[in-house]
């Protein structure tokens, strides 16, 4: 689903609502209650109960670090894919010296400044802030999980 609003370099982080505004409150929460329970009335069935909130915890951090891999991996493949149409032969044979960081980040060049771009993230190993910064004409990315 794309946004109405026009992505830039400030406007194009994502925040998931489900994930960031309820799943994480109420986990930091319920761990803090199972503490604090633990802490008052120390029984058994207290430990256990703080024992399956961090399990909690750690599933649902895992299961949106695997998802945000995938992303990053489709996105890898997606851009080399992009620039072997787009680059010429010398810059073509060296798509394999991009970082993943550097490609996910080249995703936001626009097709007409990809080329230019790469050749200075190759000669001056550009960091992927830096390479955000230089795009001219952006590129969105509504897609992202």
């Amino acid at each position: 689903m794309a946004d109405t609003k026009t992505q830039t370099l400030q406007s194009h982080t994502r925040l998931d609502p489900a994930f960031h505004f309820f799943l994480l409150p109420v986990a930091v929460f319920v761990l803090i209650a199972a503490i604090h329970h633990l802490y008052r009335y120390f029984v058994w069935m207290s430990a256990v109960h703080l024992l399956l909130v961090v399990w909690a915890i750690v599933a649902v951090l895992k299961i949106r670090t695997y998802a945000l891999k995938v992303q990053d991996r489709v996105i890898r493949l997606e851009e080399r894919v992009r620039m072997e149409k787009l680059l010429s032969e010398p810059l073509k044979s060296r798509i394999y010296e991009l970082t993943e960081q550097q490609l996910i980040a080249l995703r936001f060049a626009s097709d007409a400044e990809l080329p230019a771009l790469v050749e200075k993230t190759l000669r001056d190993h550009l960091k992927p802030k830096e390479i955000k910064q230089a795009i001219q004409s952006w590129r969105p990315d509504y897609f992202r999980v």
